[in-house]
């Protein structure tokens, strides 16, 4: 003879199947969602870039010549260039990320095309004798690149490089005086600030 069920219990059977799939389909999302995004974005290398960079624009405000200012700014970007390596190295190891996985080469070759545009315009300007649009354009392609590799990785990061990308554009169209202030408030200011943004929603 079959055996008889509750009412109760046959109604309740599908429910909690529908139930456990939507936990299932929400795991596979979730799943997939870290695969495609590089989430090796440094927080408090961030900060230490910035505070590299407020360093720096301390020291550039003394210079007495264009050649003096520009070389103390280069130095510095290749300062922050290795903090923010290293800094991301030891997240991807920290949370067991492949810093080489397909996500983190999306992002790697979005972000460096506009950074190797700005130092051949860097040199254009220079011998051009415009070393006032220098400091608006490095924040322009900066943010640019941060904005197109951010498109790889976690939301707040092209938030950033729109930041970058707004105060560039304000530089631009200021004098060469308020150059080193820009670069403060944008290499300085805006990577302290969403690197402890980053460091607080995403890990160090």
């Amino acid at each position: 003879m079959a055996s008889v069920q509750p009412i109760d219990s046959a109604r309740h059977e599908p429910i909690e199947m529908q139930a456990r799939a939507m936990d299932h389909l929400q795991y596979i999302r979730e799943t997939m969602a870290r695969a495609s995004e590089f989430t090796a974005v440094p927080g408090w290398g961030g900060v230490a870039m910035g505070v590299s960079a407020l360093i720096a624009a301390v020291f550039a405000a003394r210079q007495s010549t264009a050649d003096a200012w520009l070389a103390i700014w280069f130095a510095e970007g290749m300062l922050a260039m290795g903090m923010g390596a290293l800094a991301m190295k030891h997240k991807a190891d920290a949370i067991d990320e492949a810093l080489f996985s397909a996500p983190a080469r999306k992002f790697a070759l979005s972000f460096a095309p506009p950074l190797l545009v700005g130092a051949l315009l860097t040199l254009v300007l220079y011998r051009a004798g415009l070393t006032g649009a220098i400091p608006g354009m490095w924040l322009l392609l900066y943010g640019t690149g941060v904005v197109t590799g951010g498109a790889f990785s976690v939301r707040i990061v092209p938030v950033m490089g729109i930041c970058f990308m707004v105060l560039g554009a304000v530089a631009m169209f200021c004098p060469f005086s308020y150059g080193n202030v820009f670069l403060a408030s944008g290499f300085g200011g805006l990577h302290i600030i969403f690197g402890f943004i980053i460091a607080r929603r995403y890990g160090g």
